[in-house]
């Protein structure tokens, strides 16, 4: 069976949680506060949660990994690298500055960019994204022709990088070699916001096209 996606958007800051499936597993993205509505989604569907995956470490997109995990112990917890140590610390996770302070379980499994995770018949290529945070990352399906950005690449923007550890150099150099070189029909399914694609992003994206006459 094809994978689906389907989009929950949740917590204070609206963040986009995105459920991936087939007819018997699922994946977990960025799972944040008031995660119900999904927890009812899965058990509706009959799914087990094999793994909850995350773009990057700020509390925004990790305060529903707990939750998750205690009700599926079996899902794999899985974090990029460079962003493990945020999980458990208010302050490095933004959580604490939004008057919230949140943590999430030690990662499962870290991953680098480089590395491909399967769902089903579907393969997921890690890039990186990072500059919004010291470790972001991006998941990429060709076969599905969707790219999962977290909080890198938004609809007409990209991430905040005023917050410690980040960096918008960074930032636009990785969006550049790791995004914008995608099929420009890829669809682009951000942290938050609505969904656009790879070419919507190269030709109109504010931040991009400053990039790119600044930098040819």
């Amino acid at each position: 069976m094809a994978i689906r996606i389907e989009t929950f958007i949740l917590g204070p800051l609206g963040t986009n949680c995105y459920l991936l499936h087939n007819e018997r597993t699922s994946w977990v993205v960025d799972p944040s506060l008031g995660e119900e509505p999904l927890v009812e989604a899965i058990r509706a569907g009959g799914w087990t949660v094999e793994r909850i995956l995350l773009t990057h470490g700020h509390g925004d997109h990790i305060a529903g990994a707990g939750p998750l995990k205690e009700l599926w112990p079996e899902a794999i917890l899985t974090c990029p690298q460079r962003d493990a140590e945020m999980l458990g610390d208010p302050s490095a996770n933004m959580s604490e500055a939004f008057g919230l302070p949140l943590t999430c379980p030690p990662p499962d499994e870290m991953i680098r960019p480089g590395d491909v995770l399967t769902l089903g018949d579907s393969a997921w290529a890690v890039l990186d994204t990072s500059g919004h945070t010291p470790g972001g990352v991006s998941y990429y399906c060709s076969e599905l022709g969707v790219a999962l950005t977290g909080d890198a690449l938004f609809a007409g923007s990209i991430g905040r990088t005023d917050f410690p550890g980040a960096s918008a150099g960074t930032l636009l150099r990785n969006i550049f070699r790791s995004l914008v070189p995608l099929p420009g029909e890829t669809v682009v399914l951000s942290g938050h916001g609505p969904q656009s694609t790879i070419g919507e992003e190269v030709e109109s994206n504010m931040f991009l096209t400053e990039w790119r006459r600044l930098h040819g």
